[in-house]
C-alpha cells in the first residue's frame, strides 16, 4: 500500500493546501465532522483512494472521487445538468 502516490497535478480542496498525495486527500477526508465524511460522496472518494493505494484502481478515479464530492455544485468542476426535452417525448 503506497498513501505516498502523487496525483499528476495537486488537487484543490476546499479548505487549505491542495492534495498532492493520496495520503493528503485521505488526511483531509479525516479532519472533516462525520456529518460531511459520511455522505455518500464522501465515502465513495474515501473508497477510491484506498482503492489507488493498494493499486486496486487508477489515480485518476481518485482524483475524479475527490472532486465530485467536494466541488460538485460549485464552478471549479462544472456537472452538466440533465437536458429536457422542449415539446414532448
Amino acid at each position: 500500500m503506497s498513501w505516498e502516490r502523487p496525483f499528476d497535478q495537486p488537487v484543490p480542496l476546499p479548505n487549505g493546501p491542495p492534495a498532492h498525495t493520496l495520503r493528503d486527500a485521505a488526511n483531509y477526508i479525516k479532519r472533516l465532522p462525520a456529518s460531511e465524511r459520511d455522505r455518500p460522496e464522501c465515502r465513495l472518494a474515501t473508497q477510491m483512494l484506498i482503492d489507488a493505494a493498494e493499486d486496486r484502481g487508477p489515480m485518476r478515479f481518485a482524483k475524479m472521487g475527490i472532486h465530485r464530492a467536494f466541488y460538485r455544485n460549485e464552478g471549479a468542476s462544472p456537472v452538466p445538468k440533465p437536458r429536457t426535452l422542449v415539446g414532448g417525448s
